[in-house]
């Protein structure tokens, strides 16, 4: 299973790595784009290399958020990539497949890319980036996209972009996307409720810029005690029927059940966590 959760930590802040680490976050993206002034990126760059080289972690649990491929930075993120072994890398403004191409050449083909989408051109060309080699899954950068598109604030901005990626994302047989991020670190409604409106076009995971809002994300990700029982219900009733049967006064067929099988399965993961 994938992570639910990325927390963002800015590549020039080691002392920050292992407290990301330890909290409960699915995985930590170490930033060298956004986070980090140019003036800091070479020792940004370093300080990831030290520790990724000397610290515990699966490399499931690790991302970077690399420069993007346009960047006077890309090249030599690229090269730490290969000399430290990491697996996963994070692409910010993906707006055609053959920059994951590029990226995966550069490094290793063990590498695994999390295209980060976050831009009109990008949303453009979605069905071409999903189907490059070594894409992961898709990563939806809200922010930029509504700057992009000088979109108004209103999350109905985001319903065509959101539709295309997971679309784009399911018949390429990629891992359901990950949401943008919650900018508001006050307002955990807020990051609540973004992480709903994902998760109604298909998001399983989502960005976090702060520890705070990865309890939130990986509270949400679990069915609730309703579902479950629903959820029972359903499958007592599926094994005990060859065909469509009523639970609830409403007819339950094989969509129902597969809903019904990956609600059971989420609430599973939960206990043996």
């Amino acid at each position: 299973m994938l992570p639910v959760s990325y927390l963002f930590v800015p590549g020039n802040r080691p002392e920050r790595f292992a407290k990301a680490l330890a909290s409960g976050a699915g995985a930590i993206i170490l930033d060298l784009e956004d986070a980090v002034a140019p003036a800091d990126k070479t020792a940004a760059r370093q300080a990831i290399a030290n520790w990724v080289q000397t610290a515990d972690i699966a490399h499931e649990q690790l991302l970077v958020r690399i420069n993007d491929a346009q960047s006077a930075w890309y090249a030599d993120d690229l090269a730490m990539i290969k000399a430290t072994g990491l697996k996963q890398v994070m692409l910010p403004k993906t707006e055609f497949a053959e920059q994951v191409r590029m990226t995966i050449a550069a490094t290793s083909p063990a590498v695994v890319v999390v295209a980060l989408v976050e831009s009109a051109r990008g949303i453009n060309n979605i069905d071409q980036i999903v189907l490059a080699g070594g894409v992961q899954r898709i990563a939806f950068g809200t922010l930029d996209y509504a700057a992009d598109l000088n979109l108004s604030g209103d999350d109905q901005g985001l319903i065509y972009p959101y539709s295309r990626i997971a679309i784009a994302s399911r018949a390429a047989d990629l891992a359901p996307p990950n949401a943008g991020v919650t900018p508001n670190l006050d307002d955990l409604a807020q990051t609540e409720g973004d992480f709903a409106f994902a998760r109604s076009f298909g998001c399983t995971a989502k960005m976090c810029i702060h520890p705070k809002q990865v309890e939130v994300v990986e509270r949400l990700s679990q069915p609730t005690a309703s579902e479950v029982i629903w959820a029972e219900k359903v499958l007592i009733a599926a094994q005990d029927s060859s065909g469509a049967v009523r639970v609830d006064g409403k007819m339950v067929d094989r969509p129902v059940v597969l809903k019904a099988e990956a609600i059971k399965a989420r609430s599973l993961l939960k206990t043996r966590s």
